[in-house]
């Protein structure tokens, strides 16, 4: 295992912010993952898994049995870790910019396009290699300007080559769910099983380029800008990469982080970065696929307490009743119905809400939103 410290931009005199990565295996000996924990620095079940999978991959490195390359990143996000305001952790949005971290990354595919567009040949293998090798380039040639931008900067180029993304991320109450993009999924099915997820998101682009479809999206829309272009050259998936939500921030418990853990080790053990024993099988799914475009988000109409009605991981219909807001100065009681069928997967956790603020998701098998997929 090799530990490597990253120093990030300075903001301020006197103060720096480090991000780091551990590494198991050989570079370029087999598939490379990348796994990387707690973007949003709030949400803290990522990072126990990571302390659970560190112990595992240093033990199974000791014996010999990683055939490839994983890198590791425990605590992703430093600079939202270190944010709190009065007492209360600040770690989706950074407090200089107002930006979410896991949001506003790079065009990759536009930007090594005009470099590689012209030296594909009919090599696949050879084109992900030259791809990456651009991709490289590109980001190390990224003069950072604020410590954000150099956060993003250091978890690409520690990410940018690898086969598989799997960035670890919690809702704030919810069941185990898991987004992805539709070049991914056939390749990310059986990860999602092992994590025995209950909801499973596509999107072929969510918008507002999030750090995981970064990474995807570069190859399909290379590749989309070949066909558009008449070239022929085969360009193939070369990162698939997935948001896995571990339930809630409050599960954060070993019972849960082992479990996931084990998941994730059997995953690697099934693609063959990890050797010994053969990977159980992988189990049967615990729900279908759905277009993310087919989640309802569901908003309050007016200001008042919130009761729900409806538990995470519920199957509900269209109409049943999914939460009460209660203003208690007027008397009033707002009824929320879910407005599609399907799984109510995720829900805030703060009891208060302000008019149209967001109460829950449930996901629908019929997509019918259109635009940024993702909220705030």
């Amino acid at each position: 295992m090799q530990r490597i410290d990253h120093p990030l931009l300075s903001p301020s005199l006197g103060s720096v912010k480090t991000l780091t990565s551990f590494h198991y295996g050989e570079p370029g000996s087999g598939l490379k993952v990348y796994i990387q924990a707690s973007l949003h620095a709030e949400e803290l079940p990522g990072m126990l898994v990571a302390h659970h999978l560190r112990a595992v991959l240093e033990a199974a490195e000791a014996d010999g049995l990683i055939r490839g390359e994983v890198v590791l990143v425990p605590v992703a996000n430093p600079i939202g870790l270190a944010q709190r305001l009065d007492h209360k952790p600040m770690g989706r949005f950074e407090l200089d910019t107002s930006e979410n971290f896991n949001r506003h990354y790079p065009d990759l595919a536009s930007a090594v396009a005009p470099t590689v567009m012209s030296q594909l040949t009919d090599d696949a293998p050879a084109n992900v290699r030259l791809v990456r090798q651009a991709m490289r380039d590109h980001l190390q040639a990224w003069t950072p300007d604020t410590e954000l931008q150099s956060l993003r900067r250091s978890l690409l180029l520690l990410s940018h080559d690898a086969d598989y993304v799997l960035d670890l991320h919690c809702d704030c109450e919810g069941v185990l769910h898991f987004y992805t993009e539709e070049p991914c999924w056939p390749q990310l099915a059986d990860l999602a099983h092992y994590l025995r997820s209950r909801t499973i998101l596509l999107a072929r682009n969510s918008g507002n380029r999030p750090f995981d479809e970064c990474l995807s999206s570069a190859w399909w829309q290379l590749a989309d800008k070949l066909q558009a272009a008449g070239f022929s050259a085969p360009l193939p998936q070369g990162c698939c990469s997935t948001t896995i939500e571990l339930r809630g921030e409050l599960d954060v418990s070993h019972a849960w982080a082992q479990q996931d853990a084990q998941a994730i080790t059997h995953w690697l053990q099934h693609i063959g970065v990890w050797a010994g024993d053969d990977a159980p099988e992988v189990p049967a799914p615990l729900c279908q696929a759905t277009p993310l475009a087919g989640s309802e988000t569901l908003n309050a109409r007016s200001p008042g307490v919130v009761v729900f009605a409806a538990e995470p991981g519920q199957t509900l219909q269209k109409g049943d009743l999914v939460a009460e807001v209660i203003n208690p100065i007027d008397g009033c009681v707002e009824q929320v119905l879910a407005g599609v069928d399907g799984l109510f997967y995720a829900r805030i956790r703060d009891r208060y809400i302000t008019t149209g603020g967001e109460l829950g998701k449930i996901a629908g098998a019929q997509a019918f939103r259109t635009g940024a997929l993702l909220g705030a």
